[in-house]
């Protein structure tokens, strides 16, 4: 995982009625199934979750994702927790 992340082009989500997310700045999608989509972009790893989801449109040469269903949650994560402790040191 980065320590920076570097945009490359514009990111921008619009989620319509938590029913339709379009995506732009999209790089690649990792998996996918009826409750989560997880897509790499230009501003981190994005996870969408959710209920009945399905991807309509996936263009990695413009960036763009669309996804369709019922949309619960979208949450960034841009790097991985740093552990700190004597636990988190014995476990690295």
């Amino acid at each position: 995982m980065q320590d920076e992340i570097v945009k490359t082009e514009p990111h921008n989500l619009i989620l319509e009625d938590r029913k339709k997310l379009r995506m732009t700045g999209v790089t690649d999608v990792d998996s996918f199934d009826e409750s989560t989509v997880l897509a790499y972009t230009c501003a981190g790893e994005l996870t969408v979750t959710g209920t009945k989801l399905h991807i309509n449109k996936l263009n990695t040469e413009n960036g763009e994702l669309t996804i369709e269903g019922n949309i619960v949650s979208l949450t960034y994560i841009d790097q991985a927790p740093k552990s700190t402790g004597f636990f988190g040191k014995m476990f690295r």
